[in-house]
């Protein structure tokens, strides 16, 4: 079995595949403190609540863009699961050609979304991932990552506005209102939130459109994908596991028979 871990500035994905399947995936709080020590207790629980055992894993492979779990999570899967993770960057992805100005620059999941969408669609696409930040990202015709746009999350938005507005009410937007014009300053709220930012997706996805020359197809992942999914008119597609894809697509290319993802003797292999 595959281990795939995704972490997030807000959330850790974590996935297990049998060869192409999804056989299981959680979500939990990213946590810069935790140790390696408190992440397998975490993820012995997750995998016996789903009769998975650790020595049936066999490859990891990890994007992480919160550098301080780095050294976290190569301990854990090295103390605890006896593996060397395939880490993707753009250096260890050459399955993409990456067009940035620094390649080292763009996210690992970026890179992820970016394969797996190319993988499934063969066209020129936007993907747009609602995580802590929104990313956009541009992918060719031919598969080559042209680069993208980045601007602050629906939540960190959230955030903003009840932080610095104190009279104004916490309201739960995980539902769009039926209609722009509130009623009462919660549904206000939550119209202007929701709607306001799906406005500031199209208006991003028109303007790539425009700059790609072609007419690229829009695919959407992320926390609030399907929300906004039903909100913007730019938005052909979700698809909620893109990401865990795209690292299972890149191992499945790049990592099988390396020696970093080889099994290390003579660790103790738990649960």
């Amino acid at each position: 079995m595959l281990l795939v871990i995704d972490v997030g500035n807000t959330n850790t994905v974590i996935g297990i595949y049998n060869g192409k399947e999804l056989v299981k995936d959680w979500r939990i709080r990213t946590v810069n403190t935790i140790t390696e020590d408190e992440f397998n207790i975490i993820a012995v629980n997750l995998f016996t609540g789903s009769d998975i055992k650790s020595k049936d894993i066999s490859s990891i492979v990890i994007s992480c863009v919160v550098p301080p779990l780095v050294s976290v999570l190569d301990s854990f899967c090295r103390k605890y699961l006896g593996q060397h993770p395939l880490w993707v960057d753009a250096k260890s992805v050459n399955i993409m050609p990456i067009l940035y100005n620094n390649p080292d620059e763009v996210g690992a999941d970026r890179i992820a979304n970016s394969v797996a969408a190319f993988e499934k669609y063969k066209t020129s696409l936007i993907v747009v991932d609602f995580g802590t930040a929104t990313t956009f990202d541009a992918v060719s015709e031919d598969g080559e990552y042209l680069g993208g746009a980045i601007c602050p999350g629906i939540m960190i938005s959230v955030e903003a506005l009840f932080l610095k507005a104190s009279k104004l009410p916490r309201v739960e937007i995980f539902s769009h209102p039926e209609k722009i014009i509130g009623k009462d300053t919660a549904s206000s709220i939550r119209s202007g939130i929701i709607y306001g930012y799906a406005g500031l997706v199209d208006g991003i996805v028109r303007r790539m459109k425009i700059e790609m020359g072609t007419a690229p197809k829009v695919i959407a992942t992320g926390g609030v994908s399907d929300l906004m999914a039903d909100v913007c008119d730019s938005i052909e597609e979700v698809e909620p596991s893109l990401t865990l894809e795209g690292l299972r697509i890149i191992y499945e290319k790049i990592g099988k028979g390396k020696n970093n993802c080889k099994r290390s003797r003579n660790v103790e292999i738990r649960n």
